[in-house]
């Protein structure tokens, strides 16, 4: 399988969809960049990228309101400065195994009927913990991040994720530790530039109520309204992503999925200057 970036400027659906729901016009474009690149130089603390289609990553999700994502990109640099041990000069060859070898994370082929990008995370009988760390999953999702938010339309349209709980074991429960769920939870609410729509829970066994034991303090009111429990019940996540759009394994039109990540790998290896120009921010000291 051949999985492309699309890193083309967004065609004339997505840029009704920016309009409406971020307020991308020509004038908001125009000042929200000046405002923001004033803002990174008078802040002697951060160093950013200052290129336009850089920091477009940061205002579109802030709705073009420069001191929002200038927040953003505090809140960015904070974590990865905190999580420096994780993140720091983090490559795809890093984790080339987690990527070739174990299919913890998968990006679907093509987009939903919304025109998200759907990331599918397997964190039940498919992952093993002994060979994939939960530290290893954040890194895995840190890296598919980094080129996500390369895509324009993926900027205006969103992401989804499918957590598909299959088969979960006390094997798996013991690897999701707190520690984790706190970063986890901390990257996705404070510190990912990417619109992050809605999180689907899928297959989960009883036992599941451990992990969400573990993760509910953690998570904030605005994230609960986008997370939803599915069980067993496909027809229930078809109330928000149609069987037209989602492969057979969940109970969907679409061929059963028969790739991993590692056909999609060579993608990331193809971006991986974009990646290391962008790991995109250091602090100074």
């Amino acid at each position: 399988m051949s999985f492309e970036l699309e890193v083309e400027p967004p065609g004339p659906e997505a840029q009704a969809v920016a309009l409406k729901e971020l307020r991308e016009t020509e004038e908001n474009v125009r000042d929200g960049i000046q405002a923001l690149k004033k803002y990174l130089e008078e802040d002697k603390t951060l160093y950013f990228k200052t290129d336009d289609e850089f920091l477009m990553i940061f205002l579109r999700p802030c709705k073009f309101y420069a001191q929002s994502a200038y927040e953003l990109m505090k809140r960015v640099a904070e974590f990865k400065e905190k999580n420096a041990s994780l993140f720091d000069n983090l490559m795809p060859t890093d984790e080339k195994v987690a990527f070739l070898e174990y299919n913890v994370v998968n990006v679907l082929k093509g987009r939903d009927h919304k025109g998200r990008r759907v990331l599918q995370v397997n964190p039940g009988k498919t992952w093993d913990p002994s060979k994939v760390s939960a530290d290893q999953i954040l890194r895995l999702l840190y890296l598919i991040h980094d080129v996500a938010m390369l895509e324009p339309e993926t900027q205006i349209y969103g992401t989804v994720v499918i957590m598909d709980f299959d088969g979960l074991t006390m094997k798996q429960v013991m690897g999701l530790t707190p520690s984790f769920s706190m970063k986890l939870l901390h990257f996705i609410q404070e510190a990912m530039p990417l619109r992050l729509k809605e999180v689907h829970i899928v297959k989960q066994p009883f036992l599941f109520n451990m992990v969400w034991t573990m993760f509910k303090p953690f998570v904030k009111e605005k994230l609960k309204k986008r997370m939803f429990f599915h069980g067993h019940k496909m027809s229930s996540l078809h109330t928000h992503i149609p069987s037209s759009h989602l492969p057979k394994n969940y109970s969907g039109d679409l061929p059963e999925i028969n790739y991993t990540g590692a056909d999609w790998y060579p993608t990331l290896l193809k971006y991986e200057d974009k990646i290391k120009g962008g790991d995109q921010l250091s602090i100074l000291r």
